[in-house]
């Protein structure tokens, strides 16, 4: 190996041991039970847990810091992610989003749940728990774009009715014979 060879990994090698002295902040801000989505919402036992595992590390203040996070430069690029995460979208203040900035958010849910952009890619190979099945995508897209128009389905949902969530074609709108069900319901 030449000199310069032997200085330039030297020097790289110097440069990764000192940033492994500038920390992230693992801190969660304190949550108020009162305005967390979950808290909020309410919604049915399956659907917390998927929202909880596929979306709560980013956009909540309940990141749970793998210990790769102790780990320079990726440790910066995951708090960055976080941060960017929760000022997009952040269950942990839902209660004080006002409604039609709530509406917008869970549509934006379903659409980026459907479209396969959330859980982003990137965070799946260390979170497998986090991976969505076609089945489980489908279930949270129409359960938010159902909570985006305002419907109280939560109830129907506990009891297992199949008939809860409306069926969505695919440019996110309800099916005709979605809105028909709805209708003889309330007759």
């Amino acid at each position: 190996m030449s000199k310069t060879l032997k200085r330039i990994l030297l020097g790289l090698a110097a440069v990764l041991v000192i940033i492994q002295f500038f920390r992230i902040d693992k801190t969660n801000p304190p949550i108020d039970s009162g305005q967390e989505f979950m808290a909020v919402t309410a919604p049915p036992a399956d659907v917390a847990q998927l929202i909880h595992d596929a979306c709560y590390d980013c956009h909540s203040h309940e990141t749970e810091y793998p210990w790769y996070t102790n780990v320079a430069p990726l440790s910066w690029w995951i708090a960055d992610h976080v941060k960017e995460g929760r000022k997009h979208l952040n269950f942990s203040v839902w209660g004080t989003y006002e409604q039609k900035k709530k509406a917008h958010k869970a549509e934006e849910c379903a659409e980026e749940i459907n479209k396969k952009e959330m859980p982003l890619t990137s965070f799946l190979p260390a979170h497998p728990e986090a991976r969505l099945t076609d089945e489980q995508r489908t279930r949270l897209s129409d359960w938010f774009m159902a909570l985006s128009k305002g419907k109280d389905i939560t109830e129907r949902v506990r009891e297992g009715d199949p008939g809860t969530t409306p069926a969505m074609n695919e440019a996110g709108k309800e099916s005709d014979e979605a809105t028909e069900h709805e209708h003889e319901e309330e007759e």
